[in-house]
């Protein structure tokens, strides 16, 4: 399918002009305002063919800037590229709750250039990167949100030479109350890495620790009451738990005997149904919503010559997301509305968030 695209607007820190008041909006309709105010608006599109593996290509701009994309029944976003300005080189947006409130971060995580976490408001202007960082941690990423205020992620108390020698702690964030979250075994890796990557409205995170093989173990833990459940997928060597809706199915990837990484979604009754996108060499899933439509990322080819696509899956078809003229794009997150949010390496070689409107 071709679809088209065309440029407008500023991509961060555009005037966001008049916008209702927050209280009369819920949902796409707070995401279609933000767009709206940077000047995009939506266009229609023809009708998607019903393959079952279906392309969406969204191309046409090397630049940054707020785009307008249009196809038909399979999707097509309107997309904004959404950068904290205090680090425009590197920015990922990684959950989009039902409000349009996006969690994020800036930082490549490197030496001198700590994760700096943040939630973004509607109508996404610069004053509404709200930082949000663990107390007295040098790095933190927020990595999801529910509608009731609630921000999950983690933290590290190092900033070394590469992320990969950082410490890693998983924290819930309840309006302010910050409290750790640490999977309880004695079989961590060096240095230890727990995450908190999801959660719902009904107070389930979802995440993973590593052991010291290495080898990632997923789980599940109740804010509520304190308690972990473990995440488990038949034949995985290792796993992550991604994301979670409130009807408690859980989606993430894990690693099979042959290395093989496949994306699941495992419903609360343990059935689990495995993605593998047509072609690809990984997939991995990393957002749900409540109508079970999961986002994600998939790589085509290995090592210097692999390629990263965001994808969206429903209803058993796969749908390609790539962001225009990127030379990688990832989607992370999804709401009830079908709004997604990701990031993607732009010409100059950076990270840059992006928001999507179906």
């Amino acid at each position: 399918m071709k679809i088209a695209f065309r440029t407008q607007g500023k991509a961060a820190g555009f005037n966001p002009g008049k916008f209702r008041p927050r209280a009369l909006l819920s949902g796409a309709v707070v995401v279609t305002a933000a767009l709206a105010a940077a000047g995009c608006s939506a266009i229609g599109g023809s009708s998607a063919s019903g393959n079952a593996n279906e392309s969406v290509s969204l191309s046409g701009s090397t630049s940054s800037n707020a785009a307008q994309i249009a196809s038909g029944k399979a999707g097509g976003f309107q997309v904004l590229t959404l950068n904290d300005q205090r680090d425009i080189t590197f920015n990922q947006l990684l959950g989009i709750n039902n409000e349009g409130e996006i969690a994020g971060y800036f930082g490549s995580g490197n030496a001198g250039h700590p994760n700096k976490g943040y939630v973004l408001t509607p109508p996404f202007s610069q004053d509404n990167f709200i930082n949000e960082n663990f107390p007295h941690s040098w790095q933190t990423q927020v990595t999801g949100l529910n509608d009731n205020g609630v921000t999950v992620g983690f933290f590290s108390t190092q900033n070394g030479a590469t992320p990969a020698a950082d410490n890693n702690f998983g924290f819930v964030n309840e309006r302010g109350r910050f409290h750790k979250v640490d999977f309880p075994t004695g079989n961590n890796s060096n240095p230890p890495v727990n995450q908190l990557l999801g959660v719902n409205d009904s107070g389930w995170a979802v995440g993973f620790y590593n052991d010291s093989k290495g080898n990632s173990h997923g789980y599940a833990y109740n804010i509520n009451e304190g308690w972990f459940k473990r995440i488990t997928v038949n034949g995985a060597t290792s796993l992550t738990a991604a994301a979670v809706n409130n009807s408690s199915t859980i989606a993430g990837f894990f690693t099979n005997a042959k290395g093989t990484v496949d994306g699941f979604v495992k419903w609360v009754n343990g059935h689990v149904v495995t993605l593998a996108a047509p072609g690809a060499a990984m997939t991995q899933a990393t957002g749900i919503n409540d109508r079970g439509e999961v986002v994600g990322t998939y790589t085509v080819g290995t090592g210097n010559n692999a390629v990263t696509h965001g994808f969206t899956w429903w209803n058993g078809k796969f749908t390609t997301v790539n962001y225009p003229a990127a030379s990688s794009t990832s989607v992370n997150g999804v709401n009830d509305e079908g709004d997604i949010v990701g990031f993607y390496t732009d010409a100059a070689g950076n990270t840059d968030g992006f928001v999507g409107l179906p």
